[in-house]
């Protein structure tokens, strides 16, 4: 089977089209063939997932879910991933340079807020290896009071904060710092240092 020659739980019909040789019309009728029988997931417009496959999760869709735009786990996803917040978030929060929307797929739903282009920066690969890209924990912390400067009802209460040793308020005022909009970062700023002083932080 062509998908098990991918080696990767989430592919799509032109990556089975090349590998196989086989059109795209094709390879889309034998995948939707699959998805009938429980053998593939349909996770979104050309994107596909291996049922039953370990390494499958919502974020392995990530890369698949933007065309010519990269997009990375920040927000409140990134805070839970990097074990400052507890709670699961029930969708999973993206930044990019695109407009915001939501995007629904078999495997999760993804919320994508709009970021400047300046301030696209301060993440990498997570646990080092070319899964997802993920926010650095303080760039996660403050990409979610970036938001809520511009759109107030988005990250103005966090649940409780776990800030570790080696969470660096020094870093994340430098990102503040970067932020292009002379009217926001004083916002970020103001409401940073108040999480800094509030209970829970280590």
């Amino acid at each position: 089977m062509y998908i098990k020659k991918l080696k990767k739980p989430v592919f799509t019909t032109f990556e089975v089209s090349a590998l196989s040789g086989k059109s795209l019309s094709v390879v889309t009728q034998s995948l939707n063939h699959l998805a009938k029988i429980g053998l593939v997931l349909k996770v979104y417009r050309g994107v596909w997932a291996e049922a039953g496959n370990e390494s499958l999760s919502p974020y392995a869709a990530i890369p698949y879910l933007f065309s010519r735009q990269r997009a990375y786990v920040s927000f409140l996803s990134a805070l839970h991933l990097h074990g400052i917040i507890e709670q699961i978030p029930q969708t999973i929060t993206l930044a990019s340079t695109v407009h915001t929307k939501t995007i629904h797929t078999k495997l999760g739903v993804f919320s994508v807020h709009r970021i400047s282009p300046k301030f696209f920066k301060g993440f990498d690969w997570y646990k080092g290896e070319n899964g997802f890209l993920i926010a650095c924990p303080e760039k996660a912390l403050v990409d979610s009071l970036y938001l809520s400067a511009h759109r107030k009802k988005q990250f103005v209460h966090f649940p409780e904060l776990h800030f570790s040793k080696s969470f660096g308020f020094k870093k994340a005022r430098e990102f503040v710092n970067s932020i292009p909009n002379s009217k926001i970062r004083p916002y970020v700023l103001k409401k940073l240092e108040t999480l800094r002083g509030r209970p829970g932080r280590k």
